[in-house]
């Protein structure tokens, strides 16, 4: 399912228009982007919590010629899903 896709069934189960959804669900999508970048969490009881963690700084490979490339330490988004969203998805 895409965007576009999701606001249309969204739009559909909360009789809004198909605008005002594209508007709520980019308004949601910004604030959960911008509190995880500063280091915070997002927690929605049920689904899930958005959140950011370190990845260390680690050896790899160049798959064209096998030498080590060093990947520097970087910050990632990370997402756990909630007990009731494990819990439909594992039906």
């Amino acid at each position: 399912m895409n965007k576009a896709e999701l606001v249309k069934k969204s739009a559909q189960l909360s009789k809004l228009s198909q605008a005002q959804v594209e508007a709520a669900l980019d308004a949601i999508v910004d604030v959960i982007e911008k509190t995880v970048s500063k280091g915070d969490e997002v927690k929605l009881v049920g689904f899930g919590t958005f959140s950011r963690t370190k990845r260390k700084e680690r050896v790899g490979r160049n798959p064209q010629n096998g030498n080590s490339v060093k990947i520097p330490a970087t910050k990632v988004p990370k997402f756990r899903p909630g007990k009731d969203f494990r819990d439909r998805v594992s039906q």
